[in-house]
């Protein structure tokens, strides 16, 4: 991102803002470096039941992160809004990743485990994620990708496009992306996507919280579409939850297959 940040070796007091990087800190080891967390860093469950909460990923509270002191605050250019970094970055040093490939996802998890010292076991759980998804591509040679849309939010439908993080992990899943020609997570009717012939349509758990009773209206506008429920968390969380998400989309393939 061009920024420098400058700060205390190795941080003592470290305050996240990306739940998917509270729980890569934690996997590191960081537990009780980490002091601050927001109010979606529900995993792991010991982060949850023991951090305070500075508020939400777009809303923080400036006083609860100042009374706790950090040598060292934890965002994403994504997850996060600016101008409440810029206000943060004028009292504190913060470090920002800015994810949307798998490439950026394991560049992250190394350059996380320099900042806090914790190098040797992020290399080595980035080798990990790395092997896990090419054997997953290898897997994947000669079967057929049905075209998909990912939905992720409801009232008005939003969808997840290219340049982000979820079009990526459709691409490793098998999926070909039906909105490659739009950005981010653009508004779409339910007819346009009719229109693009989607084999299966993939329902987030998160951040709309998406479930079976849903499934009418949307079959309405496309019969011919299968409509299948995700864990969301495993198409867009980029941390050390990614150690579980190649075996996730073998198995959501294969529910596919046998469905």
């Amino acid at each position: 991102m061009g920024r420098t940040v400058t700060f205390r070796f190795p941080p003592k007091r470290i305050v996240s803002l990306v739940p998917s990087q509270t729980e890569l800190l934690f996997d590191l080891g960081l537990h009780e470096e980490v002091v601050g967390i927001t109010k979606f860093c529900v995993h792991p469950k010991e982060m949850w039941a023991t951090k305070p909460r500075i508020g939400g990923t777009k809303k923080f509270h400036f006083d609860r992160i100042a009374d706790l002191q950090p040598d060292l605050i934890i965002g994403n250019k994504e997850e996060n809004e600016q101008e409440q970094i810029k206000q943060l970055e004028n009292q504190f040093p913060v470090w920002m990743s800015d994810i949307k490939t798998l490439e950026d996802a394991l560049d992250m998890i190394v350059m996380l485990g320099e900042l806090t010292d914790r190098q040797p076991k992020a290399t080595a759980m980035a080798i990990r994620i790395h092997q896990s998804f090419s054997n997953l591509k290898k897997m994947q040679i000669g079967q057929p990708k049905p075209k998909a849309a990912f939905f992720i939010w409801k009232n008005p439908y939003m969808v997840a496009a290219s340049d982000t993080f979820i079009h990526t992990m459709m691409e490793a899943a098998g999926f070909i992306n039906v909105f490659p020609d739009k950005t981010r997570y653009p508004e779409v009717a339910l007819l346009d996507v009719a229109k693009r012939q989607a084999d299966v349509l993939l329902l987030s758990s998160e951040p709309f919280p998406f479930s079976e009773k849903h499934f009418p209206e949307i079959k309405a506008e496309c019969p011919q579409a299968v409509i299948q429920l995700v864990d969301g968390e495993m198409f867009s969380w980029y941390g050390s939850r990614m150690l579980k998400a190649a075996a996730y989309f073998v198995n959501l393939r294969e529910n596919l297959n046998n469905g």
